[in-house]
Protein backbone atom coordinates (compact mmCIF):
# COMPACT_ATOMS: atom_id res chain seq x y z
CA UNK A 1 0.00 0.00 0.00
CA UNK A 2 1.34 3.47 -0.94
CA UNK A 3 1.01 6.09 1.77
CA UNK A 4 -0.81 9.36 1.08
CA UNK A 5 2.41 11.27 1.87
CA UNK A 6 4.38 9.30 -0.72
CA UNK A 7 1.69 9.86 -3.36
CA UNK A 8 1.58 13.60 -2.64
CA UNK A 9 5.38 13.78 -2.78
CA UNK A 10 5.43 12.05 -6.19
CA UNK A 11 2.75 14.40 -7.54
CA UNK A 12 4.52 17.53 -6.29
CA UNK A 13 7.82 16.26 -7.73
CA UNK A 14 6.15 15.61 -11.10
CA UNK A 15 4.81 19.17 -11.05
CA UNK A 16 8.18 20.69 -10.12
CA UNK A 17 9.87 18.93 -13.06
CA UNK A 18 7.58 20.66 -15.56
CA UNK A 19 8.92 23.71 -17.41
CA UNK A 20 6.99 26.94 -16.87
CA UNK A 21 7.71 28.76 -20.16
CA UNK A 22 8.12 27.91 -23.84
CA UNK A 23 11.80 28.80 -23.56
CA UNK A 24 12.32 26.16 -20.86
CA UNK A 25 10.34 23.53 -22.79
CA UNK A 26 12.64 21.03 -24.54
CA UNK A 27 11.65 19.46 -27.87
CA UNK A 28 8.51 19.74 -30.04
CA UNK A 29 10.21 22.63 -31.84
CA UNK A 30 7.59 23.14 -34.59
CA UNK A 31 4.68 23.11 -32.14
CA UNK A 32 6.56 25.43 -29.79
CA UNK A 33 7.52 27.92 -32.54
CA UNK A 34 3.95 28.10 -33.86
CA UNK A 35 2.42 28.50 -30.38
CA UNK A 36 4.88 31.32 -29.67
CA UNK A 37 3.61 33.19 -32.75
CA UNK A 38 -0.07 32.58 -31.94
CA UNK A 39 0.35 33.67 -28.30
CA UNK A 40 2.29 36.79 -29.27
CA UNK A 41 -0.30 37.74 -31.92
CA UNK A 42 -3.22 37.23 -29.50
CA UNK A 43 -1.50 39.42 -26.88
CA UNK A 44 -0.80 42.14 -29.47
CA UNK A 45 -4.51 42.19 -30.40
CA UNK A 46 -5.46 41.95 -26.69
CA UNK A 47 -7.60 38.92 -27.49
CA UNK A 48 -7.85 35.44 -26.03
CA UNK A 49 -5.85 32.74 -27.78
CA UNK A 50 -7.84 30.59 -30.20
CA UNK A 51 -8.86 27.11 -28.95
CA UNK A 52 -5.98 24.61 -29.06
CA UNK A 53 -6.10 20.84 -29.62
CA UNK A 54 -2.98 18.89 -28.58
CA UNK A 55 -2.82 15.26 -29.66
CA UNK A 56 -0.30 12.43 -29.71
CA UNK A 57 0.86 9.46 -27.58
CA UNK A 58 0.75 9.80 -23.78
CA UNK A 59 3.64 11.32 -21.83
CA UNK A 60 4.86 13.79 -24.46
CA UNK A 61 3.94 17.00 -22.62
CA UNK A 62 0.34 17.93 -23.50
CA UNK A 63 -0.58 18.87 -19.92
CA UNK A 64 2.68 20.78 -19.53
CA UNK A 65 2.01 22.75 -22.73
CA UNK A 66 -1.48 23.69 -21.50
CA UNK A 67 0.03 25.13 -18.29
CA UNK A 68 2.68 26.97 -20.34
CA UNK A 69 0.01 28.50 -22.61
CA UNK A 70 -1.84 29.87 -19.55
CA UNK A 71 1.43 31.12 -18.06
CA UNK A 72 2.54 32.82 -21.29
CA UNK A 73 -0.89 34.46 -21.69
CA UNK A 74 -0.76 35.62 -18.05
CA UNK A 75 -4.09 33.98 -17.12
CA UNK A 76 -5.38 31.24 -14.82
CA UNK A 77 -5.45 27.57 -15.80
CA UNK A 78 -8.56 25.53 -14.96
CA UNK A 79 -8.10 21.77 -15.36
CA UNK A 80 -10.55 18.91 -15.77
CA UNK A 81 -10.83 15.64 -17.69
CA UNK A 82 -13.37 14.21 -20.13
CA UNK A 83 -14.49 11.29 -17.90
CA UNK A 84 -14.95 13.67 -14.92
CA UNK A 85 -17.66 15.66 -16.73
CA UNK A 86 -20.67 13.35 -16.42
CA UNK A 87 -23.58 15.73 -17.12
CA UNK A 88 -24.09 18.91 -19.19
CA UNK A 89 -24.67 20.73 -15.89
CA UNK A 90 -21.13 19.83 -14.76
CA UNK A 91 -19.66 21.52 -17.83
CA UNK A 92 -22.00 24.51 -17.47
CA UNK A 93 -20.80 25.01 -13.87
CA UNK A 94 -17.14 24.93 -14.97
CA UNK A 95 -17.69 27.32 -17.90
CA UNK A 96 -19.75 29.82 -15.91
CA UNK A 97 -17.00 30.05 -13.24
CA UNK A 98 -14.29 31.10 -15.75
CA UNK A 99 -12.75 34.56 -15.62
CA UNK A 100 -12.09 36.54 -18.86
CA UNK A 101 -9.13 35.06 -20.75
CA UNK A 102 -8.84 31.90 -18.62
CA UNK A 103 -7.48 28.69 -20.13
CA UNK A 104 -9.71 25.64 -19.62
CA UNK A 105 -7.75 22.42 -20.07
CA UNK A 106 -9.77 19.25 -20.76
CA UNK A 107 -7.62 16.11 -20.74
CA UNK A 108 -8.89 13.02 -22.59
CA UNK A 109 -11.35 15.23 -24.43
CA UNK A 110 -12.27 12.32 -26.74
CA UNK A 111 -14.10 10.76 -23.77
CA UNK A 112 -16.66 13.57 -23.48
CA UNK A 113 -20.25 12.36 -23.86
CA UNK A 114 -22.03 13.57 -27.02
CA UNK A 115 -24.66 15.47 -24.99
CA UNK A 116 -21.86 17.39 -23.27
CA UNK A 117 -20.23 18.19 -26.61
CA UNK A 118 -23.50 19.86 -27.67
CA UNK A 119 -23.14 22.28 -24.74
CA UNK A 120 -19.53 22.93 -25.71
CA UNK A 121 -20.21 23.99 -29.33
CA UNK A 122 -21.87 27.38 -28.63
CA UNK A 123 -19.47 27.98 -25.73
CA UNK A 124 -16.47 27.60 -28.06
CA UNK A 125 -17.95 29.52 -31.01
CA UNK A 126 -20.06 32.28 -29.46
CA UNK A 127 -18.98 32.28 -25.79
CA UNK A 128 -22.49 31.49 -24.57
CA UNK A 129 -24.42 28.69 -22.88
CA UNK A 130 -27.85 27.49 -24.01
CA UNK A 131 -29.62 26.08 -20.95
CA UNK A 132 -33.07 24.46 -20.98
CA UNK A 133 -35.15 25.31 -17.90
CA UNK A 134 -38.10 23.12 -16.94
CA UNK A 135 -39.52 20.04 -18.63
CA UNK A 136 -42.20 19.28 -21.17
CA UNK A 137 -44.36 22.00 -22.81
CA UNK A 138 -43.41 24.59 -20.17
CA UNK A 139 -39.66 24.23 -20.80
CA UNK A 140 -37.77 27.20 -22.23
CA UNK A 141 -34.26 27.89 -23.42
CA UNK A 142 -32.12 30.56 -21.77
CA UNK A 143 -28.86 31.88 -23.24
CA UNK A 144 -26.13 32.88 -20.78
CA UNK A 145 -23.14 34.93 -21.88
CA UNK A 146 -19.67 33.62 -21.06
CA UNK A 147 -16.41 35.55 -20.81
CA UNK A 148 -13.95 34.90 -23.67
CA UNK A 149 -11.77 31.88 -22.81
CA UNK A 150 -9.33 29.46 -24.44
CA UNK A 151 -10.14 25.76 -24.47
CA UNK A 152 -7.09 23.51 -24.63
CA UNK A 153 -8.06 19.92 -25.36
CA UNK A 154 -5.68 16.97 -25.10
CA UNK A 155 -6.19 13.52 -26.55
CA UNK A 156 -4.23 10.40 -27.36
CA UNK A 157 -6.92 9.32 -29.86
CA UNK A 158 -7.77 12.22 -32.14
CA UNK A 159 -9.68 9.87 -34.47
CA UNK A 160 -12.36 9.42 -31.79
CA UNK A 161 -13.18 13.14 -31.73
CA UNK A 162 -16.32 14.06 -33.63
CA UNK A 163 -15.76 16.25 -36.71
CA UNK A 164 -17.91 19.16 -35.34
CA UNK A 165 -15.78 19.32 -32.16
CA UNK A 166 -12.46 18.96 -33.97
CA UNK A 167 -13.39 21.70 -36.45
CA UNK A 168 -14.00 24.22 -33.66
CA UNK A 169 -10.33 24.19 -32.64
CA UNK A 170 -8.34 26.93 -34.35
CA UNK A 171 -4.92 25.43 -33.51
CA UNK A 172 -4.25 21.71 -34.01
CA UNK A 173 -0.83 20.49 -32.87
CA UNK A 174 0.49 16.94 -33.01
CA UNK A 175 3.21 16.07 -30.49
CA UNK A 176 5.89 13.69 -31.80
CA UNK A 177 8.21 11.28 -30.00
CA UNK A 178 11.44 12.86 -28.73
CA UNK A 179 14.88 12.00 -30.09
CA UNK A 180 17.80 10.75 -27.99
CA UNK A 181 19.52 14.16 -27.73
CA UNK A 182 16.36 15.89 -26.47
CA UNK A 183 15.70 13.18 -23.88
CA UNK A 184 19.33 13.34 -22.71
CA UNK A 185 18.89 17.09 -22.16
CA UNK A 186 15.65 16.45 -20.24
CA UNK A 187 17.34 13.83 -18.02
CA UNK A 188 20.24 16.18 -17.22
CA UNK A 189 17.77 18.99 -16.36
CA UNK A 190 15.70 16.67 -14.15
CA UNK A 191 18.82 15.40 -12.36
CA UNK A 192 19.67 18.99 -11.38
CA UNK A 193 16.15 19.57 -10.04
CA UNK A 194 16.08 16.36 -7.96
CA UNK A 195 19.68 16.97 -6.82
CA UNK A 196 21.48 13.87 -8.09
CA UNK A 197 24.69 13.75 -10.12
CA UNK A 198 24.19 12.31 -13.61
CA UNK A 199 27.01 11.67 -16.06
CA UNK A 200 26.22 12.39 -19.71
CA UNK A 201 26.73 8.80 -20.88
CA UNK A 202 24.31 7.67 -18.12
CA UNK A 203 21.78 10.25 -19.33
CA UNK A 204 22.21 8.89 -22.87
CA UNK A 205 21.59 5.34 -21.60
CA UNK A 206 18.39 6.52 -19.88
CA UNK A 207 17.20 8.40 -22.97
CA UNK A 208 17.84 5.37 -25.18
CA UNK A 209 15.52 3.27 -23.03
CA UNK A 210 12.76 5.88 -22.59
CA UNK A 211 10.64 5.07 -25.67
CA UNK A 212 10.99 8.63 -26.93
CA UNK A 213 8.86 9.85 -24.00
CA UNK A 214 9.88 12.46 -21.37
CA UNK A 215 7.48 11.09 -18.75
CA UNK A 216 9.15 7.67 -18.97
CA UNK A 217 12.65 9.24 -18.95
CA UNK A 218 11.85 11.12 -15.73
CA UNK A 219 10.28 8.06 -14.13
CA UNK A 220 13.26 5.85 -14.97
CA UNK A 221 15.69 8.49 -13.68
CA UNK A 222 13.85 8.63 -10.34
CA UNK A 223 13.99 4.83 -10.01
CA UNK A 224 17.70 4.70 -10.95
CA UNK A 225 18.28 7.43 -8.34
CA UNK A 226 16.74 5.06 -5.76
CA UNK A 227 19.32 2.39 -6.63
CA UNK A 228 22.12 4.99 -6.46
CA UNK A 229 21.05 6.27 -3.03
CA UNK A 230 20.74 2.77 -1.54
CA UNK A 231 24.26 2.02 -2.83
CA UNK A 232 25.52 5.28 -1.32
CA UNK A 233 26.35 6.87 -4.69
CA UNK A 234 25.93 10.61 -5.25
CA UNK A 235 26.44 10.36 -9.02
CA UNK A 236 24.85 8.01 -11.54
CA UNK A 237 27.31 6.65 -14.10
CA UNK A 238 26.61 4.53 -17.19
CA UNK A 239 27.31 1.15 -15.55
CA UNK A 240 25.01 1.94 -12.60
CA UNK A 241 22.28 3.15 -14.98
CA UNK A 242 22.55 -0.06 -17.08
CA UNK A 243 22.46 -2.31 -14.03
CA UNK A 244 19.44 -0.52 -12.54
CA UNK A 245 17.53 -0.46 -15.84
CA UNK A 246 18.22 -4.18 -16.37
CA UNK A 247 16.82 -4.87 -12.91
CA UNK A 248 13.76 -2.79 -13.84
CA UNK A 249 13.33 -5.11 -16.88
CA UNK A 250 13.71 -2.28 -19.39
CA UNK A 251 15.80 -3.46 -22.34
CA UNK A 252 18.13 -1.47 -24.63
CA UNK A 253 15.22 -0.29 -26.81
CA UNK A 254 13.02 0.69 -23.86
CA UNK A 255 10.79 -2.39 -24.10
CA UNK A 256 9.51 -3.59 -20.72
CA UNK A 257 8.13 -6.97 -19.65
CA UNK A 258 4.65 -6.12 -21.01
CA UNK A 259 6.10 -5.37 -24.46
CA UNK A 260 8.03 -8.63 -24.32
CA UNK A 261 4.90 -10.50 -23.24
CA UNK A 262 2.88 -8.92 -26.06
CA UNK A 263 5.43 -9.59 -28.81
CA UNK A 264 6.35 -13.10 -27.64
CA UNK A 265 2.66 -13.91 -27.23
CA UNK A 266 2.04 -13.10 -30.89
CA UNK A 267 5.09 -15.17 -31.93
CA UNK A 268 4.46 -18.22 -29.73
CA UNK A 269 0.66 -18.45 -29.82
CA UNK A 270 -0.21 -16.97 -33.21
CA UNK A 271 2.93 -17.69 -35.27
CA UNK A 272 3.71 -14.01 -35.60
CA UNK A 273 0.18 -12.94 -36.57
CA UNK A 274 -2.07 -11.64 -37.92
CA UNK A 275 -4.10 -11.49 -34.70
CA UNK A 276 -6.76 -9.07 -33.46
CA UNK A 277 -5.99 -6.59 -30.68
CA UNK A 278 -8.83 -7.96 -28.48
CA UNK A 279 -7.32 -11.44 -28.72
CA UNK A 280 -3.88 -10.09 -27.79
CA UNK A 281 -5.42 -8.20 -24.84
CA UNK A 282 -7.12 -11.36 -23.54
CA UNK A 283 -3.90 -13.37 -23.96
CA UNK A 284 -1.65 -11.02 -21.96
CA UNK A 285 -4.28 -9.77 -19.48
CA UNK A 286 -4.35 -6.11 -20.55
CA UNK A 287 -7.22 -3.96 -21.82
CA UNK A 288 -7.32 -3.50 -25.59
CA UNK A 289 -7.42 0.33 -25.41
CA UNK A 290 -4.32 0.25 -23.13
CA UNK A 291 -2.48 -1.74 -25.79
CA UNK A 292 -3.64 0.67 -28.53
CA UNK A 293 -2.83 3.85 -26.58
CA UNK A 294 0.26 2.92 -24.55
CA UNK A 295 2.15 0.04 -26.13
CA UNK A 296 1.32 -0.07 -29.84
CA UNK A 297 2.34 3.48 -30.90
CA UNK A 298 5.99 2.95 -29.95
CA UNK A 299 6.12 -0.60 -31.34
CA UNK A 300 4.72 0.71 -34.63
CA UNK A 301 7.17 3.63 -34.55
CA UNK A 302 10.24 1.37 -34.26
CA UNK A 303 8.89 -1.08 -36.87
CA UNK A 304 8.28 -4.02 -34.52
CA UNK A 305 4.56 -4.24 -35.23
CA UNK A 306 2.37 -3.77 -38.28
CA UNK A 307 -1.37 -3.20 -38.51
CA UNK A 308 -3.06 -5.13 -41.32
CA UNK A 309 -6.76 -5.56 -42.23
CA UNK A 310 -6.63 -9.00 -40.59
CA UNK A 311 -4.87 -7.90 -37.39
CA UNK A 312 -1.45 -7.23 -35.87
CA UNK A 313 1.71 -8.82 -37.28
CA UNK A 314 5.23 -8.80 -35.78
CA UNK A 315 8.09 -7.98 -38.16
CA UNK A 316 11.46 -9.68 -38.69
CA UNK A 317 13.03 -7.05 -36.40
CA UNK A 318 11.27 -8.65 -33.42
CA UNK A 319 12.75 -12.08 -34.13
CA UNK A 320 16.22 -10.55 -34.41
CA UNK A 321 15.74 -8.54 -31.19
CA UNK A 322 14.92 -11.74 -29.27
CA UNK A 323 17.65 -13.73 -31.12
CA UNK A 324 15.07 -15.98 -32.74
CA UNK A 325 15.21 -17.51 -36.19
CA UNK A 326 13.19 -15.51 -38.71
CA UNK A 327 10.50 -17.85 -40.12
CA UNK A 328 10.44 -18.53 -43.86
CA UNK A 329 7.45 -17.16 -45.76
Amino acid sequence: MVSQDATTEDQSLEFSLRPQTLQQYIGQDKVKENLEVFIKAAKMRQETLDHVLLYGPPGLGKTTLAAIIANEMGVQLRTTAGPAIERPGDLAAILSSLEPGDVLFIDEIHRLHRSIEEVLYPAMEDYCLDIVIGKGPSSRSVRLELPPFTLVGATTRVGLLTAPLRDRFGVLSRLEYYNEEQLTEICLRTAQIIDIGLEEDAATELSRRSRGTPRIANRLLRRVRDFAQVLGKTTINASLAKEALDRLQVDRLGLDHIDHKLLMGIIEKFRGGPVGVDTIAATIGEESHTIEDVYEPYLLQIGFLQRTPRGRVVTDLVYRHFNLEVPNE
